[in-house]
């Protein structure tokens, strides 16, 4: 399995809010209605700098309009691939949450770590671990690294609000 790793976010909200709102799934549904928000886009837009542009923004918000969220697992329809989710399968409050794949063609997991910094700041990394082949491998390798950087982000984003 390779594993792709985000730097260390900083996030200014205790470990133990900041674990709950990643460790109860209906909690991120929040994502879809701040798309929607322009001043939330235009967040995205200075934090994200040249990194994002219109199409990719707007495929990000057709991607996420189509989520579906419970307390352990976050569904989205993949085009012919059906729906493919991202299930909890464990929870080690108040530092991990570790999710697996579910109907993917890529067996993968993803671990999103928080360390207190102090009574009201954690640090979080995420961390993907994907099942790719050779060829898969060398042609994913830094969109999947660009994509877990961008990922965990987004996650500082939520876990700040």
């Amino acid at each position: 399995m390779t594993k792709y790793e985000s730097t260390v976010k900083k996030i200014y909200a205790p470990v133990g809010h900041v674990y709950a709102k990643f460790s109860d799934l209906t909690h991120l549904s929040v994502i879809q209605d701040r798309l929607a928000d322009p001043a939330f886009e235009q967040l995205i837009r200075q934090q994200a700098g040249d990194k994002v542009n219109d199409e990719q923004l707007a495929q990000l918000k057709r991607l996420v309009a189509n989520m579906q969220f419970d307390r352990d697992s976050v569904t989205v329809e993949a085009g012919p691939l059906g729906a493919v989710s991202l299930r909890i399968i464990e929870r080690e409050e108040p530092k991990l949450v570790k999710f697996q794949t579910e109907n993917s063609p890529i067996a993968a997991n993803l671990w999103i770590q928080l360390l207190p910094a102090s009574d009201v700041q954690c640090a979080m990394k995420v961390t993907l671990g994907a099942d790719l082949n050779f060829l898969m491998k060398q042609m994913l390798k830094g969109k999947l690294q660009d994509g877990v950087e961008r990922l965990a982000d987004m996650l500082a984003m939520i876990g700040n609000s």
